[in-house]
C-alpha cells in the first residue's frame, strides 16, 4: 500500500486543477471523490481546496468539504500506515507545507 500513499502525497503536492465550472457543481464533484474511499481522489480535492486556505474568500462550504476530505484522506492513511489519526494529520500537513515551499 506504500506506493498508493507516495502516489497520495505527492498528490497533494501537485498543482491545484481547478475547474471553472459552478460551485455548486464542483462540491458536487468532490462529494463523489471523498465518498469514493479512492486515496488519490481524496488527495486531489485536498489539494484543489487547499490552496484556498490562505485566501480569505474561501466559502464555509468550501471549508467543511476540505476539512472532511483532509479528515477521511487521514483516516485512510492511517489504517494503510498503521499509524493514529493524529500522526497521519501531521504527515498530512508536512506534505501541503511542502507544496506551499515549492
Amino acid at each position: 500500500g506504500s506506493k498508493l500513499v507516495d502516489d497520495a502525497l505527492k498528490t497533494l503536492g501537485g498543482k491545484a486543477r481547478i475547474k471553472r465550472t459552478m460551485w455548486s457543481r464542483r462540491a458536487q464533484e468532490y462529494e463523489a471523490k471523498i465518498n469514493s474511499g479512492d486515496l488519490i481522489s481524496i488527495a486531489e480535492v485536498v489539494r484543489d481546496l487547499h490552496r484556498m486556505e490562505d485566501q480569505p474568500e474561501q466559502s464555509y462550504s468550501e471549508r467543511q468539504l476540505y476539512e472532511s476530505a483532509l479528515d477521511r484522506m487521514a483516516r485512510e492513511l492511517a489504517a494503510v500506515e498503521s499509524i493514529d489519526h493524529s500522526t497521519a494529520m501531521d504527515r498530512l500537513a508536512e506534505s501541503l507545507a511542502k507544496k506551499k515551499a515549492a
